[in-house]
């Protein structure tokens, strides 16, 4: 054996996985590792198109907010287009929609005749709205009613108008995620990529589209989602400030500094707690995102600290930061979810609001109103947690990634020559709260990708997603014996959707890769993206309520408990 083969050392592993793509991870300094900066943004693609470098540099710079308004605008003409139709109140729309005009009018929910007889009085022309001042018990919050009367404020009480506003809120979401995947994973592409899989999901378009409080509560906490990042970015930029540097000019980690630095004001984690108020007070399962989220921060806080050099960061954290924390999301929440319970409080007519007044006991000195109010929630309580009414379209927890029970907001079959039926046979006008199949299950291997990024690579980014899927998810699983629906997912369908294009950056390939390697990736990762798009335009007639053949309403039944 020549003694050249015979000295040569084996390859390592790293070495026999570059040629998968594996590059080894460069040494990061302090400061980005707090703070991880921005890339600059690419211009070769308007200079290929014929720009010149003055004017791709520009348009480079505005595709920061440019990429995510042009997702939202597609998102938005989708969600908009037919709104009013069909013109029925669907599903829990019965409720929503009367209580929303209810507290519109009276500050508070009032009473309606059974839904057989009112909900014709409403939707007849001329237009009769039986509503009487008697308070009823409801069995939500008031936030999302509140947010759903602003559109019958401006548009009426009618199909459009109790619809706007879940379909602002949904196209608002698009946009919000397109921002919250770009400061995630600092790439304005996997942003409006996490944003456009929103937009093509079968469940958040429905529920877009539908006067029902889900989408509401999903809105409030995907907008504490992205202000807790953002605070999280800010905190650790300040850490990472307060760093000392040597004589060389470089900073290193400082434990005296990671014990005892302090953040300054976080005005953008009090603006959380603010929406995971507005959150809870819409329904009840906003405050696991709340329980939730506390934890988070409390464990980004650890980190930030380890890395500025702590050498107990978990005691850092109790004595810099737990309190502040806490301060910043809890009391604030509550707060602001009193405050939402201003027109009933305001009332004399509102269900229960008076029902402390007069009482005596232990709790005494708490003011009437607040008793009555704890009085009226504890009822609902009991309500909730006692609903056990069988339901033809309920659904268990364990089914609901898979997708194995959608709910059927509305179905009509039109006769041949009627309603837009234009065949000689019978047609399906369906809206079925249903997710992209492709996406879902894609999303059900991207959380197992996560798991593995989160339990072996410590990567931070998925455990916030897994922590926001967590919060929405799990919980259900404590009332597996109630009477549940799997349109509840759509509160953490957009980190459905960060998990996907997570797992789809990871296809496309690490810096630095080779261009075949990213070439690949490339092809995969957009295979996947157009496959998911077909199946959005394929499911679409049963997502917007339009009236097809049978046959066809039929071929779109994959599973037979879709039926």
């Amino acid at each position: 054996m020549p003694r050249k083969a015979a000295n040569r050392r084996p390859a390592s592993w790293e070495q026999r996985l570059r040629r998968f793509g594996y590059v080894e991870r460069p040494r990061i300094a302090v400061r980005d590792r707090l703070v991880v900066p921005f890339p600059e943004p690419a211009s070769w693609v308007w200079r290929r198109l014929g720009l010149s470098r003055a004017a791709a540099e520009r348009l480079a710079r505005w595709s920061g907010w440019g990429g995510p308004l042009l997702v939202a605008l597609v998102a938005g003409v989708a969600r908009f287009w037919r709104l009013g139709s069909p013109r029925a109140l669907v599903f829990d729309e019965t409720y929503y929609a009367k209580d929303a005009w209810a507290l519109l009018r009276l500050g508070y929910e009032g009473s309606w005749p059974d839904r057989k007889i009112a909900d014709p009085q409403i939707l007849a022309d001329p237009q009769v709205i039986p509503l009487s001042d008697g308070g009823a018990f409801v069995a939500h919050p008031p936030t999302g009613k509140w947010v759903i009367a602003l559109g019958e404020w401006g548009f009426g009480l009618d199909p459009f108008g109790w619809r706007f506003m879940t379909a602002v809120l949904g196209t608002l979401s698009v946009l919000m995620l397109c921002r919250i995947g770009r400061r995630l994973f600092r790439s304005t592409l996997l942003g409006c990529l996490a944003g456009a899989l929103l937009a093509m999901d079968g469940l958040h378009y429905v529920m877009s589209r539908a006067a029902l409080l889900d989408l509401v509560v999903m809105f409030f906490v995907l907008a504490a989602f992205g202000c807790l990042l953002i605070d999280r970015d800010r905190a650790r930029a300040r850490l990472a400030a307060a760093l000392p540097a040597d004589e060389d000019g470089r900073v290193r980690p400082d434990a005296p500094t990671g014990d005892r630095a302090g953040t300054g004001v976080r005005p953008w984690r009090i603006a959380a707690g603010f929406f995971l108020g507005l959150a809870a007070s819409t329904k009840w399962n906003g405050l696991y995102f709340l329980a939730f989220f506390v934890v988070l921060t409390l464990l980004w806080d650890v980190g930030a600290r380890r890395v500025a050099g702590a050498r107990r960061p978990y005691r850092a954290v109790l004595r810099r930061d737990l309190g502040w924390s806490v301060l910043s999301l809890v009391p604030v929440a509550l707060v602001t979810y009193v405050a939402t319970w201003t027109g009933w409080f305001a009332s004399d007519d509102g269900y229960g609001r008076h029902w402390a007044d007069g009482r005596g006991g232990t709790w005494a000195w708490i003011p009437a109103p607040l008793r009555s109010l704890w009085h009226y929630e504890y009822g609902v309580y009991q309500f909730n947690v006692g609903l056990h009414s069988p339901h033809k379209y309920e659904s268990n927890p364990w089914s609901w990634l898979v997708l194995g029970r959608p709910v059927l907001f509305h179905y009509e079959s039109p006769e041949p020559g009627t309603d837009g039926c234009h065949t000689t046979v019978d047609c399906s006008q369906t809206i079925l709260a249903l997710g992209t199949p492709l996406l879902w299950w894609s999303a059900c291997c991207a959380l197992l990708y996560l798991l593995y990024r989160w339990a072996l690579r410590r990567d931070w980014r998925a455990g916030a997603v897994l922590c926001a899927v967590g919060a929405g998810y799990l919980p259900w699983f404590l009332y597996q014996d109630r009477t549940v629906f799997s349109f509840y997912a759509v509160v953490f369908v957009p980190y459905l959707c960060l998990a996907v294009t997570m797992m789809l950056g990871a296809v496309l390939g690490p810096p630095g890769a080779t261009a075949q390697r990213r070439t690949q990736g490339a092809v995969a990762a957009g295979v996947l993206v157009l496959l998911i798009a077909w199946n959005f335009i394929y499911f679409f007639p049963i997502y917007s309520g339009q009236t097809i053949p049978y046959a066809d309403w039929r071929a779109r039944m994959w599973l037979d408990s879709w039926i």
